[in-house]
């Protein structure tokens, strides 16, 4: 049975202007009735690594945000800007794909590995779909990299998907190229959260994202 509508609130949590354009960092809220799910964490502070994106940070801890009353947190990826608030939710459950947690432990250069495993983060390696709660599951997206996951919401309208970098332009699930993109379209979504998108892809909107 589909749990009504289940509120998704973006939080931009930092800015990135890479070759001069500005990329918004969001993060996803997931208010549902049995627990609040946060969708990626982005990050809190600056690294040599990242200096040539010129970062710019909105602190979750100066913002309308509580930070204790999240229960449960999926990462989507594990690159720098998707994990890098990690740190933030020691003691709850972090749910990501295992193949996306090796990836980010063994491979040079994939991201930062001090944002991956700050002191007291818990990891639940997931492996392929899961059913985190009643009407909310996890589905491997492959594509931005090799464990990335999306987020699928089932509610009586339709489907929301919580998709991080799978599409990092609504033109991309305008056209979909890669496994993940294709299989968010798949779905038939009534909306679709991307990372770096202030809005929600649409299919009515999407022709003009």
């Amino acid at each position: 049975m589909n749990p009504g509508i289940i509120p998704v609130i973006p939080v931009r949590v930092a800015e990135l202007v890479p070759e001069g354009q500005t990329m918004p960092v969001y993060i996803h809220l997931i208010d549902h009735p049995d627990a609040r799910v946060l969708v990626d964490t982005g990050f809190t502070s600056l690294h040599p690594a990242i200096e040539d994106m010129e970062p710019r940070l909105f602190p979750l801890a100066e913002q309308d945000f509580d930070i204790q009353g999240v229960d449960i947190v999926v990462n989507t990826h594990l690159h720098f800007d998707h994990c890098g608030g990690n740190h933030l939710f020691t003691g709850r459950p972090i749910y990501v794909q295992r193949k996306e947690l090796e990836d980010a432990r063994s491979q040079a250069n994939y991201t930062i590995p001090d944002w991956v495993d700050p002191p007291g983060v818990h990891y639940v390696p997931v492996d392929g779909e899961l059913e985190l709660l009643p009407g909310l599951r996890l589905v491997p997206a492959p594509g931005h990299t090799p464990g990335s996951q999306i987020v699928v919401i089932e509610e009586s309208q339709g489907l929301t998907v919580i998709a991080g970098d799978t599409a990092v332009w609504h033109a991309q699930l305008d056209n979909p190229g890669t496994e993940g993109q294709k299989l968010v379209r798949s779905l038939n979504p009534e909306k679709v959260w991307l990372s770096h998108a202030e809005e929600p892809w649409t299919p009515r909107a999407g022709a003009g994202g």
